[in-house]
Formats: C-alpha cells, sequence, structure tokens
C-alpha cells in the first residue's frame, strides 16, 4: 500500500516503531495471513460496523455531544492509569484528542441524532481518505498520485449522487450530509496530527489523547443541546444507553484498537488495514438487520462509488506497480 494511503487509514495501521519491519508491508496474498489473524481482523471489522448502530441506540438516550464526551472520558480513566504514555508532547496529544474527539465524533454522534442514517454515514465518513490525503499534500508536501486523485474524481461523483438525492427528500438532508462529511474532515485532521507523532501506538494514543475531548465535549453539550437535556438524560438514564456507552468504550475503542494494533505489529499493515474497508459493509447490514434502515435506488449508487473511489485510493498504486512489472 502506497505510503500516502496508509496515513489515509491512520487510526487503523498506525503500530510501534520498535516493532516495524518494512517487509511486513510489502504486498502479499491475504491467504498467507492466518486463520486466527485473518478472523480477528475481520471480527473489529465488525465491532466497528456494529459500532454505528450503536450510536443510533446511544443517542437516543442520551444527549449526543454528552454522549461524545462520556465515551472519551471512559477510555481515559482509568486506563491512563495503566497505558503507558506515548512519546509525544501533550500538544501533540491535546490536537489528535480534540480534532478526533469534538470535529469527528460531535459531528457524527450529532448528525446521527438528528436522523442521519447510520449506514450512509459510515460510507460517507470515509471521505476522510481524501481529506487526509489532501491535507497531507497541502500540509506536509506529501505527492499526490494519479489514483489518488482518479479515487477522489470518482468518489467526489458519489457525493453529488448523494447530494442530489438529498435535494429530492432522500433519507440523508444535505445539512446531514456535510455534518458527516465535517466529520470526515476532523478525522483527517486527526490523521494529520497523527502523523507527527511517529512511533506512536494506536491504543496508548487513543488513551492519552482522549483526556482532552471530555471537558470541551462537555461544555458544548451544556451550550449547544442545554443543561435540561443532560440532567432529564441521566435523571432517566436507561440499561441500554449505559449498555451503548459500555459498548462505544469497551468494544470499539480499547479492545478495537488495541486488537487492531496487535495485529499491526504482528503481520504489518499493508496486510491488514485492508480489511478496515469491511466497516461500511458491516455498518450496513446491521443497520438494515437492527434498525431496518432502507436505502434509495440513487444513495446506493452514490455509496458504491464512494466506495470505489477509496478502493482506488488505497489499492490503486499496488496495482499500477504490479502493471508496471518489477526494474530493470
Amino acid at each position: 500500500m502506497a505510503p500516502l494511503c496508509r496515513r489515509a487509514l491512520w487510526p487503523f495501521t498506525q503500530a510501534s516503531a520498535r516493532d516495524y519491519n518494512p517487509a511486513m508491508n510489502r504486498p502479499s496474498s491475504l491467504s498467507k495471513l492466518p486463520a486466527s489473524a485473518t478472523a480477528a481482523a475481520v471480527l473489529i471489522s465488525a465491532l466497528w460496523g456494529f459500532n454505528f448502530v450503536v450510536i443510533k441506540v446511544g443517542v437516543s438516550g442520551m444527549p449526543p455531544l454528552m454522549l461524545a464526551a462520556l465515551r472519551f472520558l471512559f477510555c481515559a480513566l482509568p486506563a491512563v492509569f495503566f497505558v503507558k504514555r506515548p512519546a509525544a508532547s501533550l500538544p501533540a496529544l491535546a490536537s489528535y484528542g480534540l480534532l478526533l474527539g469534538v470535529g469527528e465524533f460531535g459531528f457524527l454522534f450529532t448528525a446521527i441524532k438528528l436522523g442521519a442514517p447510520t449506514g450512509l454515514s459510515s460510507i460517507l465518513l470515509q471521505s476522510q481518505a481524501f481529506f487526509t490525503a489532501i491535507l497531507a499534500a497541502a500540509l506536509l508536501k506529501e505527492r499526490l498520485h494519479r489514483h489518488n486523485v482518479a479515487g477522489m474524481i470518482v468518489a467526489a461523483l458519489g457525493l453529488a449522487t448523494f447530494a442530489i438525492s438529498s435535494g429530492g427528500g432522500g433519507g440523508m438532508s444535505l445539512p446531514l450530509l456535510l455534518m458527516v462529511l465535517a466529520a470526515g474532515l476532523g478525522w483527517a485532521g486527526a490523521n494529520i496530527a497523527a502523523r507527527r507523532m511517529p512511533g506512536t501506538g494506536a491504543l496508548a494514543l487513543m488513551v492519552w489523547s482522549s483526556l482532552f475531548s471530555p471537558l470541551p465535549l462537555a461544555c458544548l453539550s451544556l451550550l449547544v443541546e442545554g443543561p435540561r437535556a443532560t440532567v432529564t438524560a441521566f435523571a432517566q438514564l436507561l440499561p441500554l444507553t449505559v449498555a451503548a456507552l459500555a459498548y462505544l468504550v469497551v468494544f470499539s475503542t480499547l479492545l478495537g484498537y488495541g486488537l487492531w494494533n496487535h495485529l499491526i505489529m504482528r503481520h504489518g499493515a499493508g496486510r491488514i488495514a485492508p480489511f478496515s474497508l469491511m466497516v461500511p459493509v458491516f455498518a450496513l447490514a446491521s443497520a438494515s438487520l437492527v434498525l431496518g434502515e432502507r436505502i434509495e435506488a440513487s444513495q446506493a449508487a452514490g455509496a458504491c462509488l464512494v466506495l470505489a473511489g477509496v478502493m482506488i485510493n488505497v489499492f490503486g498504486g499496488r496495482i499500477g506497480s504490479k502493471s508496471r512489472g518489477p526494474a530493470r
């Protein structure tokens, strides 16, 4: 996988520098992965895909910004006392925590609360790969390759299809579409912040950066959603809301990122990261089965174009290098 593409999938691919072996990231067949590693990677993708349904359940019983604040609070505490602090400055950790916590999940949780379909949101969130590539080119002077641009064009056609269908009264309105794209931009910003912290393990990064997200999210919740909504939510706290929060903290974050990071260190980013493309598939399936969500034909076409663009962005460089053959 080309370096730019790996960075676009940064939260799924970051591993400890001391365990890095360049040979692990060379293209290889997924059949060479042990069955246990393949099963674990698919399991994590399923956990992350089902996460969108859990968000929907969580925001039905708790204001979305306060739910996000609680998620990051319990991601940090008490884990911060057991996970070693990464070799990164506090400002770097703060920038990552704010961009991911407030920028991505603040917008995403709020959009889902306001009615954004969870399955479609999981696909639109993949726009982070293109935002990351653009920001990396602008801020880090990284090169955009032809397959990156081609993937962006295909995905842009998909987003345009979404926008047109939204104007026709589809399930994803234009404001909600823009909010989910803003979440993707926040994720991309976090990717760039993480790019400046090489050698940082994904679990340690998540735990320590989560210290900086709860307070601004809680303040925004009180300002935007109002203290009455939060007081009412806590007074009428449902077991299902608690279960949703526990899933977001334990399965989606601590277990998910911890096990994913282990797979990356053991088998390499180039062989594990592509499994993350299964997340929207599981999200769409679980949204359909659990929430009964259905998508219109135009939205399905837009979703296919977005996913096709992401796949071109991720695999285009590898295919191009194979077609050119070995250097002579």
